[in-house]
């Protein structure tokens, strides 16, 4: 049985794209560009990341012809694509980016700018909170303390001062009921 006419076969080698390199290249870009970015538009929701793995499906194309001629070229293209895929989803595993937010200026702009009024005020409150904390018996500053800036346990805390842990949670509730009533404007007990 005869060949087919060469028109109606899909080409199988790099050869077949054309005389040289440059009409190679534009003819498998032209020919392939479009059904990879449908192969990668179906699994990878970002557009950009759509364009970036059809780019490198590409540049591996390029890199792997300088080695020699490419037998079965579609095949091969898509074999590509399918590792360049696997290889993404690896490294956005890796790198846990599906729980990050990208930066999106209009989003991420601050609701207020910060005014000089705005800094003040923020200074004023800093110093009254100084002040009520300084203002409280020792053993209830160091709860604050411990709990707060240390993270420590209630149980901890109770061990380091040698009280029970409900006298240790009573001191927290009295520092931050202070704190709270100074910052409503209330003067502190």
């Amino acid at each position: 049985m005869a060949d087919p006419a060469p028109s109606t076969r899909e080409p199988a080698s790099l050869a077949d794209y054309g005389e040289d390199c440059s009409s190679q290249w534009e003819n498998i870009s032209l020919q392939y560009r479009a059904p990879l970015r449908g192969f990668f538009a179906k699994r990878v929701k970002d557009p950009a990341e759509v364009e970036d793995l059809t780019q490198e499906v590409f540049l591996h194309l390029v890199r792997r012809a300088r080695g020699g001629p490419i037998e079965h070229v579609k095949q091969y293209v898509f074999q590509i694509a399918a590792n360049a895929l696997r290889d993404w989803g690896r490294r956005r595993q890796a790198r846990d980016q599906d729980a990050h937010e990208s930066f999106d200026e209009e989003i991420h702009q601050p609701a207020t700018e910060i005014s000089p009024e705005r800094v003040l005020l923020g200074e004023e409150a800093m110093k009254l909170a100084v002040a009520v904390l300084r203002a409280l018996p020792q053993r209830t500053r160091d709860v604050f303390v411990l709990r707060t800036m240390e993270r420590r346990k209630y149980m901890e805390i109770a061990d380091m001062l040698g009280i029970s842990v409900r006298a240790a949670e009573k001191h927290m509730a009295k520092a931050l009921a202070q704190l709270g009533r100074a910052m409503d404007g209330g003067a502190p007990e």
